[in-house]
């Protein structure tokens, strides 16, 4: 059987809304962890065969391929071609994917997978609301579609509400969610401080760290918020932050690995997609887990790490309940509401941290997951060799 290997994984530190890495064009985001990849790997650019990036809103800066773009900037060879992947916060997640299954299927042995987002540039939905505006387009994705319209009627369609029916359908409280939080920052704070992140960072100019954990934060300025849905109980504080970075890892076949002498450190052992009710959006984690986890043959017991995107608290608290999984394994180096979540990027720099985080502790297995726009949710299963 065909074998997938991660061999290099790197990313920038995560910029906040208006931070250090909020003037960086995209593309060269993009260009400066492709150029770490090349670097670290000793691998021949002109010997990979692809580059998948995630990237949403891909307006302005992020147009025109920005996989490509990317590469490009990066000086690398320009017979390397570049597509770029979205399945909205799960898109690098989903390249990671596409890398994997052409190498898996023999037809491709050298695959460089990753992300960009540039949100303080180009915040999200922004980019789809001014290509449609010049239109006359005044309708959003759902509402002018009268198939959607017969099955979903006028439901509210957002990350927003989604996060709020995830919250009452599985009893989360306000104060659940925000303690949740503050275990983010405090996670997140103490990878920093240990120097968790150094192995998989390469800074951007004086940018070295994470930008986003607060190590003023407390639970009584969280209590201060107002919520973001009338009514509900979604702060700003169980959410994930606004951010800007990039991320690539490099997956390469066995035949890979022995003419160009790579040293593998992980495996893909599963990789699946599954969907869910699209206007609870972000509950599509729990049943691909389960999926995923019986296709593998594997049991949440036998995973030793777990990465799962904190868009918002809810979502992994209700995973959590469902699941079973220990918390002690889960996001052990904060999440999305410390670390920060640029959309396009955030799948590959999970995957960054897993594979480092596996290789500090000596761990078998790390699972991924991550909720999506249309009630989408990406598993990665990758083992460690």
């Amino acid at each position: 059987m065909a074998e997938a290997y991660i061999v290099e994984a790197v990313r920038t530190p995560v910029g906040r809304r208006g931070g250090g890495l909020a003037a960086v064009h995209p593309a060269d985001l993009g260009a400066h962890v492709l150029k770490a990849l090349v670097s670290r790997s000793g691998i021949d650019p002109s010997a990979v065969e692809d580059v998948v990036f995630g990237c949403l809103d891909a307006v302005g800066p992020q147009a025109g391929d920005i996989a490509r773009t990317a590469w490009l900037a990066a000086g690398l060879p320009e017979e390397v071609p570049g597509v770029t992947v979205d399945r909205q916060c799960g898109s690098s997640q989903q390249a990671v994917h596409f890398a994997a299954q052409g190498v898996l299927s023999g037809t491709q042995d050298l695959v460089v997978a990753g992300g960009v987002q540039n949100m303080t540039r180009i915040p999200i939905a922004f980019a789809s609301r001014q290509a449609a505006e010049p239109l006359g387009l005044t309708e959003g994705p759902f509402a002018g579609s009268e198939g959607w319209r017969a099955r979903y009627g006028a439901l509210p369609v957002n990350q927003f509400h989604g996060a709020q029916l995830i919250a009452e359908k599985w009893g989360i409280s306000r104060p659940d969610m925000e303690e949740y939080a503050l275990r983010s920052h405090r996670r997140a704070l103490h990878a920093i401080d240990e120097g968790r992140f150094g192995p998989e960072t390469v800074a951007y100019g004086d940018v070295t760290a994470d930008e986003g954990p607060r190590r003023d934060t407390t639970l009584a300025k969280m209590a201060a918020l107002k919520p973001v849905v009338e009514g509900g109980t979604i702060t700003a504080a169980c959410s994930s932050q606004v951010s800007d970075g990039a991320a690539a890892l490099l997956i390469a076949s066995e035949r890979a690995v022995a003419e160009h002498g790579l040293t593998p450190r992980a495996r893909v052992h599963h990789l699946s997609v599954r969907g869910e009710d699209p206007i609870r959006m972000l509950s599509a984690p729990i049943p691909a887990t389960a999926y995923a986890l019986k296709k593998a043959g594997l049991a949440i017991d036998d995973i030793d790490l777990v990465e799962i995107n904190e868009a918002f608290a809810p979502v992994v608290l209700a995973w959590l309940k469902e699941t079973g999984a220990d918390p002690a394994r889960v996001n052990v180096n904060g999440g999305a509401i410390a670390l920060g979540h640029p959309l396009g990027a955030t799948g590959v720099k999970l995957m960054t941290t897993l594979l480092h985080e596996l290789e500090r502790t000596g761990g078998r297995f790390g699972l991924q997951t991550m909720c999506e726009g249309g009630g989408q949710a990406n598993v990665t299963i990758i083992e460690r060799v």
